[in-house]
């Protein structure tokens, strides 16, 4: 009997919308199986729901906050139970959220995704019939080239570093191309002085092997014997009581030296966009870097790497004339 409501269900999609189908559902429930139709699950409790799967999934908290304020944003303004968001309440809100906050067509992109990953799981779970953001396609995202550091700013940034904590920081960074919530994340037990390298947890919670030049160990062995502490953190503040430096203090901190030198946009994330820019330019298999930088997908890599257009013109130059 439910294979056949399901099959009614599926035909009846096509003119009906989600309202009309959930409200045809329970209709043939009543009438064929003689089920009593069970109590709407709070929306907010959906919401809930969808966070714990995301959970265990292995999302970041980071992630797991972004994806419960935006569903509840959305469904305040809205005004609906989820069962009852159309496809144009959706493109109504993410329109207005583009035109009243002036965002981006990349953020505004990032809540359809968390949307479409919301009401996929509702329809998933049997709580909506299809989902609305089915017919909402992908928009379309401006496409910037993002600066990194030039080889001359790089040395300008460590010359300046008279701070060996700084300065191990920097190397750390540019060298591994690590992100600067993994970096912070780091004991010194963890570090492999032998083999340079280092095993962190990123994103999802998995964990990779990433490598550091020798520079990077000789600055990070000379501050590790100036510690006069006992926190086990690779990267501590520099005053008492010595606690683990956060991602915020290390983006300060290099936001302070790039002001001081004159250094435009001096951010942790430059140097891993730099580092990737450097080994696709040097010829590194766009493989490896997705491994090196801990990408899921491969077009997130290419993303991050930005080919110089000298090298472009050199290599037309050598293959086409």
């Amino acid at each position: 009997m439910k294979e056949l409501i399901k099959q009614i269900i599926l035909s009846a999609s096509n003119f009906l919308n989600t309202e009309q189908l959930k409200k045809l559902e329970t209709l043939l429930k009543q009438k064929l199986s003689k089920e009593t139709p069970s109590n709407t699950v709070d929306d907010l409790d959906l919401t809930e729901k969808f966070i714990e799967a995301k959970k265990i999934e292995g999302c970041s908290l980071k992630s797991l906050h972004y994806y419960e304020t935006s569903i509840k944003q959305m469904l305040i303004y809205v005004g609906k139970k989820p069962e009852q968001i159309t496809t144009d309440d959706l493109r109504q809100y993410l329109s207005n959220y583009h035109e009243v906050r002036n965002a981006s067509h990349t953020t505004v992109d990032n809540l359809r995704r968390i949307y479409s990953s919301f009401f996929a799981w509702l329809e998933d779970e049997d709580y909506i019939i299809k989902s609305p953001v089915r017919r909402i396609h992908k928009v379309r995202t401006e496409k910037n080239i993002k600066e990194t550091y030039t080889d001359e700013s790089l040395e300008i940034l460590r010359d300046s570093c008279s701070i060996a904590r700084d300065l191990a920081i920097t190397d750390m960074l540019s060298s591994t191309g690590m992100r600067v919530g993994e970096m912070v994340l780091l004991n010194k037990e963890d570090i492999d002085f032998n083999e340079r390298e280092c095993i962190v947890l990123g994103k999802g919670s998995k964990e990779r092997v990433v490598y550091f030049d020798v520079r990077t160990k000789i600055h990070l062995q000379n501050y590790l014997k100036s510690r006069v502490d006992d926190n086990p953190a690779l990267f501590v503040s520099l005053r008492y009581p010595h606690k683990r430096l956060t991602i915020s203090g290390i983006e300060v901190m290099l936001r302070k030296v790039g002001k001081t030198l004159g250094i435009n946009r001096v951010h942790p994330h430059k140097f891993r966009r730099t580092l990737a820019t450097r080994a696709i330019d040097k010829g590194m298999p766009i493989e490896q870097l997705q491994q090196l930088l801990g990408h899921k997908r491969i077009d997130t890599t290419l993303q991050y790497a930005m080919v110089k257009q000298s090298n472009v013109k050199l290599a037309h130059r050598k293959y086409i004339g």
